[in-house]
């Protein structure tokens, strides 16, 4: 579904294209419509900071990305909120000067860019709360456009006393098997509707979004709070499911997350082996068993012979 979405923002990083002139000496590079992409290609070459990094608001913080293909001529960041579409951070041209602003990061003053060869970290001074959202870093050459997994930067009050709970902590099924992991959100009643996004984090990373949520008043006292339940119900499993599970709640302003649960997928022929292997030691013992009676009767008729 992530990268569905991406592909959505090319849309609008190709009419970037078309609309930008980019001058080097003499020479203006301009896209038009017939330039297509041939490719869209995730990580390779684009190495950025990943998975979630939580950062309190006025706090300042460094984005990395690494890029090592020299063909790359231009470079981007896009910044996604929490089920939103991908928006333009940065974009710039191999060419251009170090000291140019760039004009998207003229709108967002507290952005700026750290640009040197095979470098294009990003820089958020001053965090807010409406900083919260996956960044990808990006670059392209000819027709193919690269990617980095992307980071969630999860950007939170210095105090509340907001409490998520996550079950199970871990879970072995079979495959074929079913599961409903639970997320459960003790947090204040600001008055604004809840979003939750349960994330996989394993062999093939991907975000899953449910619907279903219980909210219930809490009678405590003090300020008014409320408890919401989110599930996330999967059937059918299968060895590709096997990851950590982590729901992600936005409340209040606040992202929140849970300690994640790990599903476990078993083989069933290891089971099956494991049952033949243990279906062998009964039958050896039993074999050893009657061995050993027939050992016993054996000896019993030899002291019961008279004959010399």
């Amino acid at each position: 579904m992530q990268l569905r979405v991406i592909l959505c923002g090319f849309c609008e990083y190709i009419s970037c294209f078309s609309r930008l002139q980019f001058k080097h000496e003499t020479i203006s590079l301009i896209f038009s419509s017939s330039v297509h992409l041939s490719a869209v290609i995730w990580a390779g070459a684009v190495q950025q900071d990943t998975g979630v990094r939580s950062v309190s608001v006025g706090e300042n913080v460094t984005l990395q990305c690494f890029y090592e293909n020299v063909m790359a001529m231009h470079f981007s960041w896009y910044q996604q909120p929490l089920g939103g579409r991908p928006e333009l951070l940065s974009f710039f041209y191999k060419y251009d000067d170090p000291s140019k602003v760039d004009h998207w990061l003229q709108k967002k003053p507290r952005f700026s860019l750290q640009r040197e060869e095979g470098i294009n970290h990003l820089h958020i001074s001053d965090v807010q709360l409406s900083d919260s959202a996956t960044y990808f870093c990006g670059s392209s050459h000819s027709n193919m456009v690269e990617f980095g997994d992307g980071l969630f930067l999860s950007v939170e009050e210095k105090s509340h006393t907001e409490i998520i709970i996550q079950e199970p902590t871990s879970e072995t099924i079979q495959p074929g098997g079913s599961i409903t992991f639970s997320c459960t959100v003790h947090s204040g009643n600001c008055g604004e509707a809840q979003t939750v996004c349960w994330f996989r984090r394993g062999s093939q990373p991907g975000v899953l979004h449910t619907q279903r949520k219980d909210c219930r008043p809490v009678a405590a006292p003090g300020p008014p709070s409320q408890s919401c339940t989110y599930s996330l119900q999967k059937k059918d499993l299968n060895s590709s499911d096997a990851g950590t599970y982590f729901c992600a709640v936005a409340s209040c302003g606040k992202m929140l997350f849970g300690s994640g649960t790990e599903l476990i997928m078993t083989n069933q022929t290891e089971g099956q082996a494991a049952q033949i292997k243990v279906l062998v030691q009964l039958s050896v013992i039993r074999t050893g068993v009657l061995l050993l009676f027939l050992l016993s009767c054996v000896l019993f008729v030899r002291k019961s012979d008279p004959s010399p």
